[in-house]
């Protein structure tokens, strides 16, 4: 069975802006790329947005945003034009009006009238029989001087495809062979109007007319595969190569929603996730490489990208496996880089000190699993909010103990030199001490005085970012609270 990989590689992301990008339309976009640029192809964007009631520029400009925050490119797409454009669907709308003549020229389609009570009606006359409902056929045979009549007079139609009885087979990538008897399906609307088609229809035209070689989607489309398999029949066009991915399921295994967690890209996006980890993270989701290895550059995912690989089961969306690998990620970041990308969590004040900024970073690095985390981790550095003085206290130390070791600490604090006030200073002064008067009991009460919090980074750490002045300062304060 033939991939179509012999032929001109051309794949697309058709999005509709009526919604912020769809973490799961995301995750399509990124295997469309992956395809593409593992073999050489086009990848092409384009909008679906013919449903003009809900379609607004504001949701198109995030789901531009979003893919090149991914770092995804595009060959051609309505920010940058191509020879196959336009690529808005309402700026094609005369190019569907051709080819939907042709269906009803040709005896295709036709003009149906029936209201939505009617359909009702029928609808329920079938299932009360045990039957599949479907299009009853009504309007199929109405001659075409009284559609012309009925419609000079204003009556509300709809166009339909006549959808022939037949066994629909295609190959898919994915899932092998696939089935489908259309006489299940029915007469299918394809266009509210002759200006105003469905996606279902719109699709099987702008896929032609672009040239498209193969169509990458989600599973939840493989219904309107026949449909347009059909369409594309009828209109004397190729048929392209299909290939449906696995659903992104829940944890409880229900498709992805807002129950579980949130489902657009721009959350994540504000959660503070790199879009190198995200990547990575969608990459998995439903594909897995030969080896096994957890993380790949994008240059390493498209180099070994192979459709072949791609499941057919639902793939489950773990959260904590993703900010396992965004921690992963913010690990090995430049720390200049990543600091750019915090001022968007971080107060404005606080980037006015770069310098003092970075130092923070590259000792939080570690615990960091998203850069939202940043503020709540580093503020402390910033301003020492009020605590109990409970958290001075190791384990069942007298509190007179944890008094005079902090007091102890003052002491030698105050020897040490500006200059040697730094973490491997510090350590040479304070650890001999820790062997005479216990770790615990002198760390501790240190550390927690100088973060005001049960887990920080440690102490000499601290210290150096502070600075002399400042340790002292939040030492003599903890010593006051006891």
């Amino acid at each position: 069975m033939s991939d179509g990989l012999d032929k001109e590689i051309r794949v697309r992301i058709a999005p509709s802006p009526t919604g912020p990008l769809h973490f799961g339309t995301a995750r399509t976009a990124l295997f469309n790329w992956f395809f593409a640029r593992n073999h050489g192809g086009s990848f092409i964007l384009r909008v679906e947005d013919t449903d003009v009631e809900r379609s607004m520029p504001a949701f198109e400009a995030d789901i531009i945003t979003g893919l090149k925050w991914l770092g995804l490119d595009w060959d051609e797409g309505p920010d940058i034009g191509g020879k196959y454009g336009p690529y808005r669907q309402s700026e094609r709308l005369d190019i569907y009006e051709k080819y939907l003549k042709k269906l009803i020229d040709d005896n295709n389609a036709f003009y149906c009238f029936c209201s939505k009570e009617e359909l009702e009606q029928d609808r329920q006359a079938m299932l009360s029989q045990g039957l599949v409902p479907k299009y009853s056929g009504k309007c199929r045979d109405i001659l075409k001087d009284e559609t012309l009549k009925k419609i000079a007079k204003g009556d509300s139609a709809v166009i339909r495809f006549k959808m022939p009885a037949a066994e629909i087979e295609f190959h898919d990538l994915i899932r092998g062979k696939i089935k489908f008897d259309t006489s299940i399906i029915g007469d299918i609307v394809i266009a509210r109007s002759l200006k105003s088609p469905l996606f279902i229809f719109a699709g099987v035209v702008d896929d032609y007319e672009m040239k498209i070689s193969h169509v990458i989607r989600g599973e939840d489309h493989i219904s309107n595969t026949p449909k347009q398999i059909m369409l594309q029949k009828a209109l004397g066009f190729n048929e392209v190569e299909y290939a449906h991915l696995p659903l992104i399921l829940s944890p409880d295994r229900s498709k992805l929603s807002k129950r579980y967690l949130e489902s657009s890209l721009n959350d994540f996006i504000k959660m503070g996730y790199l879009p190198e980890a995200m990547v990575n993270f969608m990459a998995y989701l439903g594909w897995h490489p030969v080896e096994d290895k957890e993380i790949m550059s994008q240059e390493e995912l498209i180099k070994e990208f192979n459709i072949k690989r791609v499941q057919k089961a639902g793939a489950i969306f773990n959260l904590e496996k993703l900010e396992w690998l965004n921690a992963q990620y913010i690990k090995k970041y430049d720390s200049k880089k990543l600091i750019k990308m915090l001022f968007d969590f971080i107060p404005e004040n606080w980037t006015a000190k770069n310098g003092l900024l970075l130092k923070i970073l590259e000792t939080e690095k570690e615990r960091l699993k998203t850069l939202s985390e940043f503020k709540e981790l580093a503020g402390f550095f910033f301003e020492l909010s009020d605590y109990d003085k409970k958290l001075l206290i190791w384990k069942n130390t007298p509190e007179d103990r944890i008094k005079d070791n902090l007091n102890l600490l003052i002491n030698e604090l105050k020897k040490v030199p500006s200059a040697d006030f730094n973490k491997n200073g510090l350590e040479s002064v304070l650890m001999p001490l820790t062997e005479v008067w216990g770790r615990g009991e002198l760390l501790w009460p240190l550390r927690a005085a100088l973060s005001g919090k049960t887990a920080s980074p440690g102490p000499f750490e601290i210290m150096e970012i502070l600075g002399k002045d400042e340790t002292l300062h939040r030492v003599e304060i903890a010593v006051k609270k006891i």
